[in-house]
């Protein structure tokens, strides 16, 4: 498992790396995303002028004073020429939008996997009816406890064809996941994929200028592993991400219910627990095979 960057002294470094520390780093991080953009058609003008726009946006926010923004300072701090500055401050923009389906969906899962009243004795998302009497535990009653502008048929039917869930011989929803797991290269999927590499990215990067206290990012990690032993740590690790993130979902949600509604105006926080798995063939090497050994 590997922690915040440290000195030879244990103490985490004070501010950000030099730039030049940054370059070979930058560039391995973007290899994936660049990877996509060329798959999807994303030309390099197109995304020259998008991290151009960005670039100028998030030098204005590093500046404490709007006096202080000026185009002058903004083009020393960015290398972007001051015609080109004014022209990007004038436009407005992008305000990220949370597509319905995500909220709706997620807070349907976690509702299911999380609330006594929706899991049996062991913690396992009950068989839900399409409906039943008020007070027992339904298909219905789980959407309505969400949501009012939309019938539960039209979830269940949705759902019925992601594959989310099943329906038994009682004519019972069954879940099938664990998660709210949006279909590939939907308006749902590409929000998570923003949000998630965003968090994780922002996590990282706070951590590397010296982030006190640090951010949980860790990872565990082997090189050189035979295919069934990587085939096994795979598995080992998906079921136990089941478990944490089950775990940490229904923990929050029995806090909520016993947490009496704030008063208004009550600051609040964000917090994203996220965690990924990732595999890949090597490269074979020219040297001896050696025995994996996980790194710090």
């Amino acid at each position: 498992m590997s922690d915040p960057p440290t000195t030879p002294q244990g103490t985490p470094p004070q501010g950000p790396p030099l730039a030049p520390a940054l370059m070979r780093p930058l560039a391995r991080l973007l290899r994936p995303l660049l990877r996509l953009m060329i798959r999807a058609g994303l030309t390099w003008p197109v995304f020259a002028e998008l991290v151009r726009a960005l670039y100028v946006q998030v030098a204005a926010e590093e500046i404490a004073t709007a006096a202080a923004r000026t185009d002058s300072r903004l083009s020393l701090m960015t290398g972007v020429h001051r015609k080109e500055i004014r022209r990007l401050r004038e436009q407005p923009p992008d305000a990220p939008a949370v597509p319905a389906v995500v909220t709706r969906g997620s807070q349907l899962v976690a509702r299911w996997l999380g609330l006594p009243a929706f899991t049996d004795a062991e913690g396992r998302p009950l068989p839900l009816p399409r409906t039943a009497p008020p007070g027992e535990p339904s298909f219905e009653a789980l959407v309505s406890a969400v949501t009012r502008d939309i019938r539960p048929r039209a979830v269940l039917d949705d759902w019925l064809a992601q594959g989310l869930v099943r329906l038994d011989g009682e004519d019972r929803a069954i879940l099938q996941a664990s998660a709210f797991v949006p279909r590939p290269g939907t308006e749902a999927q590409l929000h998570y994929f923003a949000r998630n590499l965003h968090d994780h990215l922002a996590a990282a990067t706070a951590n590397v200028a010296g982030a006190s206290p640090a951010f949980l990012e860790r990872a565990v990690h082997y090189d050189g592993l035979p295919e069934p032993v990587a085939d096994r740590m795979e598995a080992l690790s998906r079921a136990a991400v089941e478990r944490l993130l089950v775990e940490v979902n229904r923990e929050v949600l029995q806090l909520l219910d016993n947490q009496p509604d704030p008063p208004p105006g009550t600051p609040t926080r964000r917090v994203n627990l996220g965690i990924y798995l990732y595999a890949e063939p090597e490269v074979p090497a020219a040297r001896p095979a050696a025995r994996a050994e996980p790194r710090a």
